[in-house]
C-alpha cells in the first residue's frame, strides 16, 4: 500500500478489530514488510494511541487504553454518548444491530481513559429502562450529570419546571426511561418525599458537593416504583382484556411495557392498562403475540378493527403489485 496514511488508518482498524496481532499476521494483512510495521506503529504513537509491542514467541502488537483519549475528532462527551448509544444498541433496544454495536463498543471503550470510562459506567449502572425505550430529547450532558449523581450518592440542585422556578434540591437514586422519556428518581428534601422529575424539563442540574446515604426505594424496584407511580395517575383509557397465555409470558412483557396481569386459569389472564392513546396497547399485543377478546373499552375493539383492515389492505396491495 504506497498511501501511508491509508495504510495507518488500516493498521489502526486492524488493531482495533483484535485484542492481539502476531507482527506477522498484520505486516501480511497490510502487505508491508515488518520494518515498514514497525515505522508505522511508531507513527500510530506519535499521534497518541497507545500500542504495545512484545518480542519474542508470543511477541506481537495491541492496543491499550491510554491516558487520554487519542485524537478521533471527538471531544469526551461525545466519546461517552457513542459508548452509551452502542451499549443501548448492544442491549437490544435497537434490534438486528446487536452484534456489530457490541464490536463497535468495544473498539471505543477500549482507548478510553479511566475517567470517560467511569461516565460510561454511571450511566449503565445508574439508568433503568423497562420500557424498553431510550429517552429523545434528553440532553446527554444532563443524564450524564444526574448519573454520575447518582452514582456518587452526591446532592443535586435543579430549577423545576422553568428556568426562574424555585431551585430544588433532592438526592438522587436512579433515572427510569418511562416510553420515550427519561425520569429522574429522588428524594425531595423540600417535600421529604420521593419523587420523579422528567430530565427534559429540570434545567441546569448540577451536584452541589454534599454527599448523602442513600435510602431505600419503597419495594427495593426503582423501575417498578416508578411504574407503580404512573398507573395510579389518572388516564383517559382503562383497557381490559382476556390473553390466552401463560401468566409467565405476560408477566416478561409488562416488565418493558406496563400494566397488570391476573390469572384466570391455566394459560389465561386478564391484563389491564390505563393509557391516554390506544396505539401502545397495540404495540403490547403485539409483543405478546397471543390470542385475547377486548373485555372494555368497545372504542378500543373497533381501534383494533380498524388497523387490522389498514394492514391488511396494505399487505394485499403488496401482494398485488408482484
Amino acid at each position: 500500500m504506497a498511501n501511508t496514511s491509508g495504510r495507518m488508518l488500516r493498521l489502526l482498524s486492524l488493531l482495533q478489530t483484535h485484542r492481539h496481532w502476531s507482527g506477522t499476521d498484520l505486516a501480511d494483512r497490510l502487505g508491508v514488510s515488518e520494518r515498514t510495521l514497525r515505522r508505522d506503529v511508531d507513527r500510530l504513537r506519535a499521534l497518541g494511541y497507545p500500542v504495545d509491542a512484545g518480542r519474542g514467541v508470543h511477541g506481537g502488537y495491541q492496543l491499550r487504553s491510554g491516558t487520554a483519549m487519542p485524537p478521533l475528532l471527538l471531544d469526551d462527551d461525545e466519546a461517552v454518548a457513542i459508548a452509551v448509544g452502542l451499549q443501548a444498541a448492544a442491549d437490544g433496544v435497537v434490534t438486528g444491530i446487536e452484534e456489530s454495536s457490541v464490536q463497535a463498543l468495544a473498539k471505543v471503550v477500549q482507548v478510553m481513559p479511566p475517567r470517560l470510562r467511569r461516565r460510561v459506567d454511571a450511566l449503565a449502572r445508574y439508568t433503568v429502562r423497562p420500557y424498553s425505550s431510550s429517552g429523545p430529547g434528553a440532553d446527554p450532558a444532563a443524564l450524564i450529570t444526574l448519573a454520575q449523581a447518582c452514582r456518587d450518592h452526591e446532592r443535586l440542585r435543579f430549577a423545576y419546571p422553568a428556568p426562574d422556578g424555585p431551585a430544588r434540591q433532592v438526592e438522587p437514586h436512579r433515572l427510569v426511561s418511562v416510553r420515550r422519556t427519561w425520569y429522574l428518581l429522588a428524594w425531595d428534601l423540600d417535600r421529604h418525599d420521593w419523587r420523579t422529575f422528567r430530565v427534559d424539563r429540570m434545567r441546569e442540574p448540577a451536584g452541589d458537593g454534599t454527599p448523602f446515604r442513600p435510602r431505600d426505594v419503597p419495594g427495593g424496584d426503582p423501575a417498578a416504583f416508578v411504574r407503580d407511580r404512573f398507573a395510579a395517575l389518572p388516564t383517559r383509557w382503562e383497557i381490559v382484556l382476556v390473553v390466552h397465555a401463560p401468566l409467565e409470558h405476560v408477566e416478561r412483557v409488562l416488565a418493558h411495557t406496563g400494566g397488570r396481569a391476573v390469572p384466570l386459569g391455566e394459560g389465561t389472564c386478564r391484563l389491564e392498562l390505563h393509557v391516554d392513546a390506544f396505539d401502545w396497547p397495540v404495540l403490547i399485543l403485539t409483543a405478546l403475540a397471543a390470542d385475547f377478546e377486548v373485555v372494555t373499552p368497545p372504542e378500543f375493539g373497533a381501534y383494533l378493527a380498524e388497523t387490522a383492515g389498514r394492514l391488511g389492505r396494505g399487505a394485499l396491495t403488496r401482494s398485488g403489485g408482484r
